[in-house]
């Protein structure tokens, strides 16, 4: 059997609160889940770029390592070459030979320069590890604080937003997947989260522009689905003000005049 509007607009004024009720619990939370989220990327950055170091560091280790292979190998080479000198027929092969000598020297300063080079390099860049670690270090304490701050402020309401997450799901067998749509997208658009309002005081709940006469009537007859021309957002209801409460905005519009 088809809702009628009246009871379409009951299912979504109880959708309404239980999401307000909900938003209220996330009040309390405050910015501290985006902190911690904002900290797990940041650390997570920072692990990155130690390991990018580390694996500078090793590419810097192996060069260190092949510039004393290669000068290991010219010390053979010269060697072979001082032997060879002894041997030798004539001058032009004893020139050949020791500009052999000199070339493997020139090789070998080459590489030492290299590996001194190479040990600055090293010390370098462990500085810039050690200083991304401290911050590293700074950044988990603070993420352990935050996390622990979290965790008592949501082990405090986690049996209401539960109880409320489940009451939710079942208002929203309540209400037809079009309007349900409408009422989300309404919803996400609102800053406060209010998609469907009632109108106090002549005025949107929502928007707090004035309601003309006729269309509350409308409203009150709950015949239709009728939205706030200014924010449209859902008008449920016209909530009629009480003799006191009337008795009181009198009393503040003779005061202000």
């Amino acid at each position: 059997m088809e809702n009628t509007t009246a009871q379409k607009l009951t299912a979504l004024l109880e959708l309404q609160a239980i999401d307000s009720a909900l938003d209220d619990i996330k009040k309390i939370r405050g910015a501290l889940p985006e902190e911690v989220s904002d900290l797990e990327d940041e650390i997570a950055q920072y692990e990155t770029r130690i390991s990018k170091f580390e694996g500078e560091l090793k590419e810097i280790e192996e060069s260190i390592e092949t510039s004393r292979l290669g000068i290991k190998e010219s010390e053979k080479l010269i060697k072979k070459y001082e032997e060879q000198q002894m041997n030798v027929r004539n001058n032009r092969e004893y020139d050949a030979i020791t500009k052999e000598i000199e070339l493997q020297n020139l090789e070998m300063q080459v590489g030492e320069k290299r590996i001194r080079e190479a040990y600055v390099r090293i010390e370098r860049k462990q500085e810039e590890i050690e200083g991304v670690k401290t911050r590293l270090e700074e950044r988990q304490k603070d993420l352990e604080g935050k996390r622990k701050e979290l965790q008592q402020i949501t082990s405090e309401s986690e049996e209401d937003e539960q109880k409320l997450l489940q009451e939710r799901e079942e208002a929203k067998q309540k209400i037809e997947e079009r309007l349900l749509r409408g009422y989300e997208r309404v919803r996400n658009n609102a800053r406060n989260g209010l998609a469907v309002v009632m109108v106090k005081r002549d005025a949107c709940g929502g928007c707090f522009n004035i309601v003309p006469p006729q269309r509350r009537s409308d409203i009150r007859e709950r015949k239709k689905i009728i939205v706030c021309e200014h924010c449209g957002r859902i008008l449920a209801d016209v909530e009629d003000e009480t003799e006191e409460s009337k008795a009181t905005r009198a009393k503040s519009r003779r005061t202000i005049a």
